[in-house]
């Protein structure tokens, strides 16, 4: 036997509401209508869903069950208003993202935590990956957007770029490197110790044969490679090694102490750091959300991060 699943709800409001009318008020409706749908409803079933004589309403056995059968409609219809209000403003879903994997430890992952904390009903599913796999990911929707440094590089019309974040390159070392007391750094002070080599794919990679022409170097003594942001961190503090990365990445771990800057001009790359779309596809409300989050963040952050870049003693 087939009932109406709104017949159901209106039980269930008037039996809570205490009368029809009280219940049609609570649903929005007629006193009239609802009392159609519960005639309706009692004829359906062939039995009476309340006793007799009894204010405020009180239901039979059936009654009793058919309305909690309604109770469970109800809450499931709000739970469902609720979840299409929470997508379109973005309060409600989840963001896919993807990006590379120094930025995303750095700084991305900081912030999507106090995203988090803002908007604790969105899920952020994160993926580490660079330009090529990026556009791949976002031509196929498996990813609502992509933050990755770009430079000159014409993706098409397809893609739109949202600069974020100034690209600037730097060399990091331990605060207690022997280079770090020398008065004037000179080129072949930086090949006098060992290397670090960004990961594989990495644009830093392309960076790092940039700085190895304006050293008139062919090659460098790289101890290490392959690995994550911490790891490098941690080679890095407990080494004299040296590595290229991005100044923001330096600058996000100022207060731990265990890397600092090398005061020496190296060729920039022409790129920037930003958040990576494809124009007509699907829009996630909550992505949109999360992108405007992360744009307001790096905001804040770029002049404080102009200001310690300045603080710096530049020397080549």
């Amino acid at each position: 036997m087939k009932l109406n699943e709104r017949h159901l709800m209106q039980l269930a409001a008037v039996l809570d509401a205490g009368g029809v009318s009280e219940g049609a008020a609570m649903l929005g409706l007629t006193q009239p209508a609802v009392s159609r749908s519960l005639a309706m409803l009692e004829a359906r079933v062939g039995e009476a869903l309340f006793l007799k004589g009894r204010r405020p309403l009180q239901a039979t056995p059936l009654g009793f069950q058919l309305a909690a059968q309604g109770r469970t409609i109800i809450t499931a219809s709000r739970k469902a208003s609720d979840a299409v209000q929470g997508f379109m403003k973005g309060t409600k879903g989840i963001v896919r993202v993807g990006g590379v994997p120094f930025f995303m430890d750095a700084m991305i992952s900081r912030m999507i935590g106090e995203f988090q904390k803002l908007e604790p009903d969105v899920t952020v599913q994160q993926s580490y990956m660079n330009l090529p796999e990026m556009v791949a990911a976002l031509e196929s929707n498996q990813i609502d957007l992509g933050i990755v440094p770009i430079g000159v590089l014409d993706l098409g019309p397809g893609f739109e770029f949202t600069e974020i974040l100034p690209g600037r390159n730097v060399v990091a070392c331990r605060p207690d490197h022997p280079l770090l007391r020398n008065r004037r750094l000179r080129a072949h002070d930086l090949t006098s110790f060992p290397w670090v080599a960004p990961l594989p794919g990495s644009p830093l990679m392309s960076d790092l044969q940039m700085i190895l022409m304006s050293i008139g170097m062919s090659d460098l003594n790289v101890r290490y490679s392959g690995g994550s942001l911490m790891s490098v961190i941690n080679f890095l503090a407990e080494t004299d090694a040296l590595a290229v990365l991005p100044f923001s990445v330096v600058f996000a771990q100022r207060k731990e102490n265990r890397v600092t800057v090398l005061p020496y001009e190296i060729p920039q790359p022409s790129r920037s750091l930003g958040i990576l779309r494809r124009v007509g596809g699907p829009r996630s409300p909550a992505a949109e959300r999360f992108a405007g989050h992360v744009t307001t963040a790096f905001e804040n952050l770029k002049h404080i991060i102009k200001r310690h870049e300045n603080a710096v003693i530049w020397g080549r």
